[in-house]
């Protein structure tokens, strides 16, 4: 609810009338929340696909997935908020790298297995039309 009492529409309703909220979101599913959020850019997959290639700061990074800097640098902090990616000081220069987590390892697997699925829905679809 909003500081006036009204909705603002995303409130969880209890519609079972026993006041219990059943898998109301924590701190869990925020966190999941995160995670995929993070992932649902190309722009960001693009990067973590620089990324497992070896560490990059943001000029390189500019230069291998284009856009702006300040862009990079925002889609950084995502995947870092995320733990994708992790940074150190390297001189004047902050670096960017990713290790390959069992997070990212089961993401990798799932995006192949949903790659593959779909492949095989269209060539269903393309014979039986």
């Amino acid at each position: 609810m909003r500081g006036d009492g009204r909705r603002t529409g995303y409130e969880q309703v209890d519609t079972t009338g026993t006041g219990d909220l059943g898998d109301a979101p924590g701190a869990g599913t925020d966190t999941v929340a995160r995670v995929f959020a993070a992932l649902a850019s190309p722009a960001r997959l693009r990067i973590l696909q620089v990324l497992t290639q070896g560490p990059s700061d943001v000029t390189r990074l500019v230069e291998q997935v284009g856009g702006a800097a300040s862009t990079v640098s925002q889609h950084l902090f995502t995947l870092r908020r995320a733990g994708f990616v992790d940074s150190r000081r390297e001189g004047r220069r902050q670096v960017y790298f990713t290790e390959e987590s069992q997070a990212l390892t089961e993401v990798r697997r799932a995006a192949e297995r949903l790659a593959a699925r779909q492949g095989d829905a269209t060539g269903r679809g393309a014979a039986g039309g």
